[in-house]
């Protein structure tokens, strides 16, 4: 029974959603002012993985991911470039939707933008209002948080504290517009010459929160299964998107919080970030790192913990992808010596690596123990590529398992030829860094799996050569 760590109640929970079969699943999509760095690439990577492992056990997912296509930082941005706040998101989604496809991302169900649902936003707004939950003034509108009782609930905040961090981020103009310090944006009047749209308040802009509210009960339903995004969302985006829907529908919002940890860079891990300048951004990695080595490196950690991002840590990810790589085309070797039939013995183990996968990945998604299974299976298949005797579908029944459960990771196996000059390289300065610290067997593994790709290394007093066969 799959098992999901629920931020909201901050225990791990049997996952049943509200229709048998059906997932429907929100997760926040980026801003669309730059290119996704590694940092926004952890989210939707991380729950593309658990979008794949519930298809995967059987689910039908009804997954929406938006794009916030105005606010303040895309009017700065538009403004810089001398382009229109429009002509930018429809850059950077283009630049968004090619980046995540090359790591293998599936494309959502759904990629609303918010400037699509103007006339949803200022209903949803007005309903609010009627309900006593919002006000406007001078234009622009401001929801009550104090008025709903359970505000602070998700990120464990009681709201007088919140309400101190609050009163630290206000302007001087906000505290003379605003009833209470807590109250926050719903609708924001235009200042001269921004982008901006009619309403029963002037003209304005959404605010940052209202959109995810409209779009997720617009396309999906009042009460969802999954909402999912980054742990900085906790507050306020996420505390304030259950005040808004709640209060509109009266219905509770979200059964399953999840969250992804951050990815941390350098030697004080320190959270990678626009706002920091620390980031690498998806666009510059994969001219020089393999999509598939970055999908890898990244999916393969628990969603919920954080990734310590290095060209080590890469370079340790493109090294097990490759043993992985390896044993699949030894399979595929096999095939040309391969009797007829199956192994009644291998169908077996088959089924307990499937099931203990499963197993694994029921205690929320841990990919890490998931993985594990893999690694586990590839030592079966490079056993039974080593017997004298193998069986063709018994190689075709491992080969596809092991393409199954990589699929999930979000790596497409095939049997592929020489891998290319760069991934040597790096491959040989990892071996002759194990040798430094007498680490043996690793040296040898990464002899063994560049040999069977066709990699012959050649160690000689001027240092490591290689050649291809």
């Amino acid at each position: 029974m799959l098992k999901i760590y629920n931020t909201l109640t901050r225990t791990k929970e049997e996952f049943h959603p509200v229709h048998p079969g059906v997932v429907n699943m929100y997760v926040c999509g980026p801003t669309v002012y730059n290119y996704i760095h590694i940092g926004n690439a952890r989210s939707a990577i991380a729950f593309d993985t658990v979008r794949r492992y519930l298809e995967f056990i059987g689910y039908h997912v009804n997954y929406v991911s938006n794009f916030t296509d105005v606010d303040d930082k895309m009017i700065k941005a538009a403004r810089e470039q001398e382009i229109t706040v429009p002509e930018l998101a429809d850059k950077y989604i283009r630049a968004f939707l090619e980046d995540t496809t090359a790591v293998n991302i599936e494309p959502a169900t759904m990629h609303p933008r918010a400037t699509d649902n103007i006339p949803e936003i200022i209903k949803f707004i007005q309903r609010l209002i009627q309900r006593g939950y919002a006000y406007a003034v001078d234009g622009d509108v401001y929801y009550r948080a104090r008025k709903f009782k359970h505000y602070g609930q998700l990120s464990g905040q009681s709201i007088d504290d919140l309400e101190v961090g609050a009163s630290e981020h206000v302007s001087a103009d906000e505290v003379n517009k605003k009833a209470d310090p807590m109250d926050f944006a719903l609708w924001k009047a235009a200042k001269p010459g921004e982008i901006s749209w009619d309403s029963p308040w002037g003209a304005g802009r959404p605010g940052w929160h209202i959109e995810c509210s409209v779009m997720s009960t617009k396309y999906l339903a009042d009460t969802i299964d999954i909402h999912a995004g980054g742990q900085d969302l906790e507050f306020p985006h996420h505390e304030n998107e259950i005040a808004q829907s709640e209060a509109a529908t009266g219905k509770k919002f979200v059964n399953y919080w999840m969250h992804n940890g951050f990815v941390t860079i350098g030697k004080d891990n320190e959270k990678m970030s626009k706002s920091l300048h620390n980031f690498v951004t998806v666009h510059d990695i994969i001219k020089h790192v393999d999509p598939q080595v970055l999908r890898f490196f990244m999916a393969t950690t628990q969603y919920r913990r954080p990734i310590q991002y290095s060209e080590d840590n890469l370079v340790d990810a493109q090294n097990n992808l490759a043993h992985i790589q390896t044993a699949f085309n030894n399979l595929e070797y096999r095939k040309n010596d391969a009797t007829d039939g199956d192994d009644t013995t291998v169908a077996n183990q088959l089924a307990t690596f499937r099931s203990s996968f499963i197993e694994a990945m029921d205690d929320d998604i841990n990919v890490q123990n998931g993985i594990a299974v893999v690694y586990e299976l590839v030592k079966f298949a490079n056993r039974y590529t080593e017997k004298e005797t193998v069986a063709k579908d018994a190689i075709g029944n491992i080969q596809k398992l092991l393409k199954e459960l990589l699929l999930i990771f979000g790596v497409k196996l095939t049997a592929t030829g020489q891998i290319d000059d760069e991934t040597i390289k790096q491959l040989i300065a990892k071996r002759d860094e194990a040798r430094r610290q007498k680490n043996f067997a690793l040296s040898d593994q990464i002899r063994d799996d560049l040999k069977a790709q066709g990699i012959i290394i050649e160690d000689t007093p001027q240092g490591t050569r290689y050649r291809k066969e």
